[in-house]
């Protein structure tokens, strides 16, 4: 049977009160929300709040040190402070990743060396890692992107090799397990994000974590050595604090739930997923649920156009990032090779925004219904729409 017409060509949406929102409804983060007035602690600079978030974010990460910070962005910019990066220094990281991530390492003086992404996953490459190490390397930032996994077995034994420290961007995978541990304690540094469409949100905010040894030690003498100029600098407040520990305490169940439902979505025609599948080692975490799209799959139907298709059915799809190249010149960054395979990530990568990996049911049931419909219709999308943006929309 052919299935309705998409709301793009004025058929009813199939979620017509769109996606599911977030954060959801919380009773423990009421609750925590309802102690703060009570007691007066949202008004206060430092107290209990703070350091149960920090207890528990060591817990969760293998008896971690962690320092609080007002966003996922500072975090990364104190973890190269932690790490020693100073001007002049070189960060090796990837052609497709968050524009903000070379942006700090400009900040502090220092030249990005933008390497390939792997082709079966857009996650950085190890071999290419290793042919942009040099004398002034100093570290390498990685990020797992949209449910993908960087092969952190490989790129740790790359940096040891070469004595240069490896930071792990898990903003966007908290809880995740990857190679048997957890995300963010792989790296001499590690970083989370508390941003407001994130798993653990707080509206802003964002970690670093460091490991619990005298290197670590020294990471974080020089993240207190910079922000401690008689108050902290970027911090995180106690009201952000004390609605981030019921979430850190629900992540393991929440983040074995996204895992499990994403499973049931890598079979959509002409979306490869980025996540590998749950194991015993490897536990996806997802911001996005990110795919490789595939246009001819569609009649050619333009990224922008297919995630412009699927918002108006209520299923939050949106293209992904920029490849660097596109945003950063030669004379600010060192671009290592042609990076043909970060160029494709930036013109073909989508992702399934992560609440309704939560909420399954219906809400999940909707996502192959309305790739179905956009599919089936996709020459009449093409022929009959005009395309937003120039075909694309929002960012991840």
């Amino acid at each position: 049977m052919t299935p309705d017409r998409p709301a793009i060509l004025g058929g009813a949406p199939l979620r017509p009160d769109g996606p599911p929102g977030w954060p959801p409804p919380d009773p423990a983060v009421d609750a925590a929300l309802r102690l703060l007035i009570e007691t007066g602690a949202w008004g206060r600079y430092h107290g209990p709040h703070g350091e149960a978030l920090r207890a528990a974010l060591s817990e969760t990460h293998g008896g971690c040190g962690v320092h609080l910070c007002g966003g996922g962005t500072a975090a990364v910019e104190l973890a190269l402070i932690g790490v020693g990066v100073t001007a002049g220094d070189e960060v090796v990281l990837a052609g497709y990743d968050f524009r903000a991530n070379p942006a700090n390492v400009l900040a502090l003086g220092a030249v990005p060396a933008v390497v390939d992404v792997r082709p079966d996953d857009w996650q950085i490459d190890p071999a290419a890692i290793r042919g942009a190490l040099g004398p002034k390397t100093r570290a390498v930032l990685v990020s797992h992107l949209h449910g993908g996994v960087v092969a952190l077995p490989a790129v740790r034994a790359l940096c040891d090799e070469a004595g240069v420290a490896l930071i792990e961007d898990a903003c966007q995978n908290p809880g995740a397990t990857v190679h048997g541990r957890p995300a963010g304690t792989w790296g001499d540094a590690g970083v989370l994000s508390f941003g407001g469409s994130k798993p653990l949100t707080a509206g802003r905010g964002g970690a670093v974590l460091f490991p619990a040894n005298p290197a670590g030690e020294r990471v974080a003498a020089r993240i207190r050595r910079h922000v401690g100029r008689g108050n902290d600098l970027s911090p995180l407040s106690e009201m952000q604090a004390a609605v981030l520990v019921p979430q850190v305490r629900a992540l393991a169940e929440r983040t074995r739930l996204r895992s499990e439902n994403g499973d049931t979505l890598r079979s959509l025609p002409g979306l490869t997923p980025l996540a590998p599948a749950a194991s015993a080692e490897m536990t996806p975490g997802f911001y996005k649920m990110g795919f490789q799209y595939d246009p001819a799959a569609y009649d050619g139907l333009p990224r922008g156009m297919f995630c412009a298709a699927l918002r108006a059915e209520g299923v939050a799809f949106d293209p992904g990032f920029p490849a660097l190249r596109s945003l950063f010149s030669g004379r600010r960054a060192r671009f290592v090779g042609d990076l043909p395979q970060a160029a494709a990530a930036g013109e073909r990568c989508v992702g399934l925004h992560h609440p309704v990996l939560l909420a399954g049911g219906e809400d999940l049931a909707a996502i192959p219904a309305a790739v179905e419909r956009v599919r089936t219709f996709a020459g009449e999308i093409v022929r009959t729409v005009p395309l937003p943006n120039g075909g694309e929309s929002l960012e991840l």
